[in-house]
């Protein structure tokens, strides 16, 4: 299997299977003398990892990583730091069920990634997944927590905004909330919405689609390139890869196509200190593919867990008409655990792109303004 790798200067290759003995990822293109050690990584990993609440997978994983490679330590260093090598990241898996796979390893479940895999490899790890399990997204996390270590003054933020068709109030809209519940919520009343909303699909052992926010603040004008090097459209690419994501926005995103120009265009005004000043943010901090130093706004949409426990009609590798009910411990909501990787892929794209555009300009931001 090709394609597992992601970027460019910074390049992300992950690796392992759901019910392997472990997974992880190679980092490639960090710079030499960054300080790292595991407890960096380990505070995003712990944000992510399954079984916090009753509103995610009760799958046990303590998800604790390793790092392999590509950081030293001596008396010059006054701690561990980068090397400019290649870091390797390893996560151990100890609480795999594989058993509760055995009922569909000849069918195909609804939803699933079952039949393109076989359809395409003609061999497919059914445990859990294999690959296309969710639980990869343990190493994009680990390599995210990397990237915002080369980040320096850009905040990177992810909130839920959706869950099926309940909806935050943005009015209301509170990063410290975001921390004090289980579903990533910045509204206080959405979230409680979600909780009675969640614990009836939950009982009805069915599962519900959700959005995912993602703001990073600090990003200087500049990153990305006019044609193929977009910075959107390498954020867009970042989230549709995400397992499960079937949608991406930047900014006002498909609102966008309702607008007329005058209420699309940002219009700009010089403020006092000699900055740009934005009156709006509906390109999402995008324009023409190039970071504009406004927030960096997008949004993907997660769909509905395929695994449910109601009867689904399908078919199998046998080629017969069969009904699947799919064991196992899952989320009813995935999207409230794409949050934090959803923040790791957007660290990952603009690392990438502050290191590309380092190695054209020069610079690590824009030229000086006014430019006459």
């Amino acid at each position: 299997m090709s394609h597992n790798s992601f970027g460019h200067l910074f390049r992300v290759t992950t690796w392992g299977e759901s019910h392997g003995p472990a997974l992880g990822c190679v980092v490639d293109g960090c710079p030499p003398g960054i300080p790292l050690t595991a407890a960096d990584i380990q505070a995003f990993l712990d944000r992510r990892k399954p079984g916090q609440s009753r509103f995610v997978t009760q799958r046990r994983e303590p998800d604790e990583v390793e790092i392999l490679s590509g950081v030293f330590e001596d008396d010059r260093t006054g701690g561990p730091v980068t090397t400019g090598t290649p870091i390797s990241l390893m996560i151990r898996n100890v609480d795999q069920r594989s058993k509760d796979y055995g009922d569909i390893r000849d069918t195909y479940r609804p939803g699933h990634a079952d039949l393109g895999y076989d359809l395409k490899y003609s061999v497919r790890d059914y445990r859990g997944g294999g690959r296309s399990s969710a639980r990869e997204t343990a190493a994009r996390v680990a390599a995210g927590a990397i990237a915002r270590k080369i980040l320096p003054g850009v905040t990177i933020r992810g909130a839920l905004v959706q869950v099926g068709r309940e909806r935050i109030d943005r009015a209301a809209w509170d990063w410290d909330e975001v921390d004090r519940n289980p579903f990533f919520c910045p509204d206080a009343g959405a979230a409680r919405r979600f909780e009675a909303h969640l614990d009836a699909i939950r009982k009805a052992g069915s599962s519900v689609g959700a959005v995912i926010e993602v703001v990073a603040e600090g990003v200087p004008a500049g990153w990305g390139a006019p044609i193929y090097g977009k910075l959107d459209q390498d954020i867009a690419s970042a989230f549709m890869s995400i397992n499960a994501v079937k949608a991406v926005e930047i900014g006002a995103g498909m609102a966008a196509a309702e607008l007329t120009g005058e209420e699309n265009a940002d219009e700009m005004r010089m403020g006092n200190d000699g900055t740009i000043l934005f009156g709006s943010n509906n390109a999402g901090g995008i324009l023409g593919g190039i970071s504009s130093g406004q927030p960096v706004v997008a949004r993907f949409a997660v769909k509905p867990t395929s695994s449910i426990l109601t009867d689904r009609r399908s078919v199998s590798s046998a080629g017969a008409d069969v009904d699947v009910r799919t064991k196992g411990r899952h989320d009813p909501c995935v999207g409230i655990r794409a949050v934090p990787v959803g923040e790791a892929m957007m660290a990952i794209v603009l690392a990438d792109h502050l290191l590309r555009h380092r190695a054209q300009t020069g610079r690590d931001g824009p030229v000086a303004f006014p430019l006459r």
